[in-house]
Order: C-alpha cells, then structure tokens, then sequence
C-alpha cells in the first residue's frame, strides 16, 4: 500500500468506525427494499444534516449531537452510513468460507440532493476499475454501481483465496506460480510426474469466480523412462488435459487442483499409450 493510500485507509477506518460508535440503530434492509427509493431518502437525510449544522454553526448556536437520531442500514454485506458533510459511506465486507477478510469504504457525495454523486475517496485496492465502474453505473444507477462493486470485491477475495488455499495445501508440488494482481490470470506448473504439466486459466469478467478459460497441458519429460531416444532429441510436443480443463472450470481451485492430481496417473498413462500406438 502507498503512504498516501494507507493514510486515507486509516483516516476512514477511523470515520467509519466513529458512525458506527455513533449510530442510534441499524436497519436490515432485503433485496426488495433496497431500491431508488431508500437510496433518494439515504441523500436527502445527509445533505438536511449538512444544510441544518451548517445553520447551526452560522447562529453559534451549541450542537446536541448526541441526541440526533444516526441510523446505519445493512443490505447483505455492505453498511451504509450517513457521513458529517452531506456524504453518504459504503462499507463493504468480504468473505471466504463463511470466514472474514478485508472491510473496504467507499465514500459518495453530490453538492446537492439533485445533482448526480461522485466518488470522492476509497480504500479498494488501485488494480479494480472503481473509475470505470463508477462511469458505466453510479450517475445512471447508483444502486447498480454500489451493488456491482461489492460483486467485484467479494469476487477478488475469492479468487484471491482459492489462489492463497492452493499454496498452502500443494505448495511442495506447485514449480512456478504466476497471477495477476486481481487474480483474473493465474498460471502454475506440476513437475512431481512424468510431465511437466502447465495450467493456465484466465477470468473474463472481474465477478466471475470460477475461470472462463481453462488450458492444461501435459509437456512430456525428456528424462522419462516412456520416451524413446529419438524423441528426446526432438522438440516435445504437449497434449492437452481436456478432464483438467473441465475440473477447472467447474469447481473451486483447491477442490479442481486435487482433483487434476488424482486423475494425473492414469490421464498420462492413456496419454502414452495412444501416443505409442500411433
């Protein structure tokens, strides 16, 4: 993280966790009410709040803050909070495997209830497209947009994890190891066999969790017993795991990883024996 973004994350961090010592109550909205609506009534709320302290502040007369009503909303995994200066704060949760992972905070604001919102600041990591996101979405749906970035969140955690899960389990059988910052191209090799086996699969939208293309291929050895000394002298040519690529595209990576290695064996086995027999 840059200094510059590790202190606007510890700055909101401290905001947000500030609203939430200060809400009077939160409200569990369901997919139904979350709508247009609830969001109109979200801003009209904090710019009234911004418009009466600024009246306030102009008469010197004491806030009572204390007693003014803060309320928070949930929708699934996000909090929407109603920040000091007509903002409204988006907190995002994210999840693996039921467990807890990063908390990020999106903060919007607009000069007025009618003019359209911006982001002004977040903590999402720079590599996701928020300003893409928040051009395609947030002037022509602001539910969209907001709903749309917790997809991609959560979606990167997720592909992060499984990534994170592979390490820890295979690591010993994993050679190299390469992705890409948000996890949308990860490749690897196994070279515990008779082949060099290389896996690569590439994610073509940023809220997919499982790979849209799988491609496994099996690289024979020039050192195994199988090959003949003629073909050791020629240039290798790979076969394709067609099982592999199927395991990949429809289960998790950890779960698609052991399933790939329990199949090796006897795909490479069949492998060889076609390729002996032609």
């Amino acid at each position: 993280i840059l200094d510059s973004d590790k202190l606007i994350f510890e700055r909101l961090q401290k905001e947000f966790e500030a609203a939430r010592v200060a809400q009077t109550e939160e409200i569990s909205i369901d997919d139904e009410q979350w709508n247009d609506g609830l969001l109109a009534t979200i801003r009209e709320k904090v710019h009234i709040e911004a418009e009466r302290k600024a009246m306030v502040n102009l008469a010197n007369i004491p806030t009572d803050s204390q007693f003014q009503s803060r309320t928070t909303y949930r929708i699934r995994n996000k909090v929407i909070y109603c920040l000091d200066g007509a903002r409204i704060g988006i907190q995002y949760e994210t999840f693996f495997a039921g467990e807890p992972c990063e908390i990020y905070h999106c903060v919007l604001e607009s000069k007025s209830f009618l003019e359209k919102m911006t982001v002004t600041e977040h903590t999402l990591p720079f590599f996701l497209p928020i300003r893409e996101v928040e051009t395609d979405h947030l002037s022509s749906n602001a539910i969209r947009f907001i709903d749309h970035l917790e997809e991609i969140l959560q979606s990167y955690i997720d592909r992060r994890e499984q990534v994170r899960l592979i390490k820890e389990l295979y690591g010993n059988q994993i050679g190299e190891l390469f992705y890409s910052l948000p996890y949308t191209l990860i490749e690897f090799t196994l070279e515990d066999f008779e082949c060099k086996v290389t896996v690569s699969i590439r994610y073509s939208d940023l809220i997919l969790t499982l790979p849209s293309q799988a491609r496994v291929l099996a690289w024979p050895l020039r050192s195994a017993k199988r090959i003949s000394a003629a073909d050791r002298r020629a240039q290798p040519v790979p076969s394709r795991l067609s099982y592999a690529e199927n395991a990949l595209k429809t289960l998790s990576l950890p779960e698609a990883y052991a399933e790939i290695v329990l199949e090796l064996p006897r795909a490479l086995k069949q492998m060889f024996y076609s390729q002996e027999s032609d």
